[in-house]
C-alpha cells in the first residue's frame, strides 16, 4: 500500500474547502483506498491530507490520467504544497484500514533516521512505540510507512478524542523515549496534531 501526505498552506479558506470536497471523485479510481485530512492544531492555516493506494502503480496511474481535472478548482487557493510518498510497512495496532469516518483527530510523525541505525529504529517502533499506542484505549489504528530513501519514516494514528490522546503523550512518550533509544536513532523529527475535517473524507 502506498501513502500519500500533503501538507500545504490555504490561502483562501472557503475556495479550498469547497474543492477539497469535490476530491469524492477519487472513489471510482482504481487502487483508491481513501483519503481524509484536516487543519493543523498548531500552525494556524496549514491542512495535512492523506490518501492511500493500493499501490505505487495504481497511483502513477490516476496522477496521469485524472489528477489535474480533480486539482483543478483548488489552484490558486494554497501555498507551499510539500508532498511525500511512502510505502506502508506495518499497521500501529492490527487490522489497520484507510478509514477516517470514526476518527476525531490524527497525529502524524514524520522522522529522518540516521542510515545506520534504520532497522534498530524500525525494531523499536514494533517491540515499543507499537504496543504502548495500542493499549492506549482512544488509539483506532494507525500505519508506519518508509519512504523509498530508506531513511525517512511516516507514522500517522488516528485517536478518537483529544483527551484520549493527552493521556497517551503525557503519561508515555518520554519513557518511552529512554527505553527505544530513540534520541540515537533519529537526526530530525516533525510532527502534527490534526482536527480531522469530515467533508473531506473520501
Amino acid at each position: 500500500m502506498l501513502v500519500k501526505w500533503m501538507r500545504c498552506a490555504v490561502v483562501d479558506r472557503p475556495g479550498f474547502a469547497r474543492a477539497q470536497r469535490k476530491w469524492a471523485g477519487l472513489l471510482g479510481e482504481p487502487g483508491f483506498r481513501g483519503q481524509g485530512g484536516g487543519w493543523s492544531r498548531s500552525r494556524r492555516g496549514v491542512v495535512h491530507l492523506f490518501a492511500f493506494w493500493e499501490s505505487r502503480a495504481f497511483y502513477d496511474s490516476f496522477m496521469a490520467r485524472s489528477h489535474d481535472r480533480l486539482h483543478a478548482s483548488q489552484v490558486g487557493t494554497y501555498k507551499d504544497p510539500q508532498v511525500r510518498l511512502f510505502d506502508y510497512r506495518f499497521d500501529v495496532k492490527t487490522g489497520f484500514t484507510p478509514v477516517f469516518t470514526d476518527a476525531d483527530l490524527l497525529r502524524v510523525a514524520h522522522c529522518r533516521v540516521r542510515p545506520d541505525r534504520v532497522e534498530h529504529y524500525t525494531l523499536m517502533q514494533e517491540k515499543v512505540w507499537n504496543p504502548a499506542m495500542a493499549g492506549s484505549p482512544g488509539m483506532l489504528r494507525g500505519v508506519f510507512a518508509q519512504a523509498n530513501t530508506g531513511d525517512e519514516f511516516l507514522i500517522l494514528s488516528m485517536w478518537d478524542s483529544n483527551a484520549e490522546y493527552g493521556k497517551y503523550r503525557v503519561e508515555r512518550v518520554e519513557r518511552l523515549a529512554l527505553r527505544a533509544q530513540t534520541g540515537a536513532d533519529i537526526t530530525h523529527v516533525d510532527g502534527d496534531v490534526i482536527d480531522l475535517e469530515p467533508s473531506w473524507t473520501v
